[in-house]
């Protein structure tokens, strides 16, 4: 999608993993980016590539601050929220502060912004609102019972968003992410996502764990499909298009079986050894959601979404990133 005028863009997360990503796809179109974050689980690398841009402004602060997000919202015309603490299992290991982050930084971020009069807020929500919803393909309007503090809290902002777009005026979009994958997301540390986790394993030569049978499935998605919707989500012209709720998603699903079949594939065409490595079985892990899949109907209707890159595809773009960046950690 075109961005035919510039703009100066707040990306807050922006050392993280999406979050970088987004800064460095917008600085490529021409934008400003200001880039919030307090480095608590992003990382300066992740800015390496575009922090002498003379477009880029980094404001080392946090959410929970209001201070913050009132310096970070100074003469932004966009706000892309992506910074959260993330994870199912820290969420029930450490509720207060994953509701500290998400909640009430979440809220300062919305009043920074209505104050700003920024001409759009749009947020990173996530497919654990869908709870103990059974339904498959998940569809936007249907949820069920949270199964987490985390899905708690990522739920209170879209109902935050809510009433501050019918309060105050303030356009929101919210785009609920589904298990998003890709280049400099983190495979460190205990809250590591599942496919950089398991490459770091594999790469090594040690055996990857997974919780249950490895039948539990999921809409992996991979992150170029994340930028197109979140510029389609800031751009986007229909008046239809804002004050509501997405999935971001391939629209797919598949089994952790078979996401560490490929892998043992794609990194066996750098490391033969890989393809032999044995896969280890465990119990299921408390809060989990068995079965994800995402209808992407609305986001194809509404702002024209059309997702490039499934599992298959975004892995081996993946992979290839992860073997030339990660051997060495």
């Amino acid at each position: 999608m075109e961005t035919s005028n510039r703009n100066t863009i707040l990306i807050t997360g922006g050392a993280g993993f999406i979050g970088s990503n987004l800064c460095e796809y917008f600085l490529e179109l021409g934008n400003k980016v200001v880039c919030l974050d307090n480095f608590s689980t992003g990382h300066r690398r992740n800015l390496d590539s575009f922090i002498q841009n003379p477009n880029f402004r980094l404001i080392e602060g946090d959410i929970r601050n209001i201070t913050d997000c009132a310096l970070a919202v100074k003469g932004v015309d966009y706000v892309l929220h992506q910074a959260a603490l993330g994870s199912v299992p820290r969420s029930i290991n450490d509720p207060i502060a994953t509701n500290d982050v998400n909640v009430s930084g979440f809220l300062n971020m919305l009043v920074a912004s209505r104050d700003e009069k920024v001409k759009r807020f749009v947020y990173a929500a996530s497919s654990s609102t869908y709870g103990d919803s059974i339904g498959l393909p998940k569809v936007e309007e249907v949820i069920g019972k949270p199964l987490s503090p985390y899905a708690i809290t990522k739920y209170v902002n879209e109902l935050y968003a809510d009433i501050f777009s019918r309060t105050y005026g303030l356009e929101t979009v919210g785009l609920r992410y589904f298990n998003v994958f890709g280049r400099r997301q983190d495979p460190q540390g205990a809250y590591a996502a599942v496919i950089p986790k398991f490459v770091m394993q594999l790469m090594k030569h040690e055996s990857p764990i997974i919780n249950g049978d490895g039948n539990y499935s999921r809409d992996f998605t991979y992150i170029e499909n994340v930028i197109q919707m979140n510029e389609l989500a800031m751009k986007s012209q229909n008046p239809e298009a804002v004050n509501t709720v997405y999935n971001t998603a391939f629209g797919e699903r598949n089994t952790l079986n078979d996401l560490t079949r490929y892998l043992k594939k794609y990194l066996s065409d750098f490391d033969p050894k890989i393809a032999d490595i044995q896969i280890i079985y465990t119990d299921n892990r408390a809060g989990d959601i068995p079965h994800s899949l995402a209808s992407i109907d609305k986001a194809k209707k509404i702002l024209g979404y059309n997702p490039k890159y499934s599992l298959q595809e975004g892995l081996k773009e993946a992979v290839n990133w992860y073997w030339n960046n990660l051997r060495e950690q």
